[in-house]
């Protein structure tokens, strides 16, 4: 049986079951920070939701429309990735300096987002 593999589209979902798990995590995360005070949990929302939605914008600038050529498609990698970490600093920068949001509970939602990435690629789907 002949198999035909279509990575674009493979790599589409991939990117967007990426950051639905990411939002999910970060969902948690604030959730269980909630226990602790509502501060921590708005912290640590913001910066899993910055992780989330960085994602989102990579995904949408790199993998979405037809197929580039290589250096289109490397150049549109590489600005999706200039974005991301655009929102992931500003929302740091935001919760931190103007905001005075705890930073434990802010880096643990940047951590455990940015950890679930590693996790969805494990996962078959």
């Amino acid at each position: 049986m002949l198999r035909v593999f279509n990575s674009l589209s493979a790599n589409r979902r991939l990117a967007l079951r990426m950051v639905a798990v990411q939002a999910a995590v970060a969902t948690v995360v604030a959730l269980g920070f909630l226990l602790q005070e509502p501060r921590a949990a708005l912290a640590a929302g913001i910066s899993g939701g910055a992780v989330a939605l960085g994602s989102l914008l990579l995904a949408w600038r790199s993998m979405f429309g037809p197929a580039y050529p290589a250096g289109m498609a490397l150049a549109r990698l590489v600005s999706g990735l200039v974005l991301k970490w655009f929102v992931v600093l500003g929302a740091l920068y935001m919760s931190l300096a103007q905001w005075n949001l705890p930073p434990l509970p802010l880096l643990a939602g940047l951590v455990a987002t940015m950890a679930a990435s590693f996790l969805t690629h494990g996962l078959k789907a």
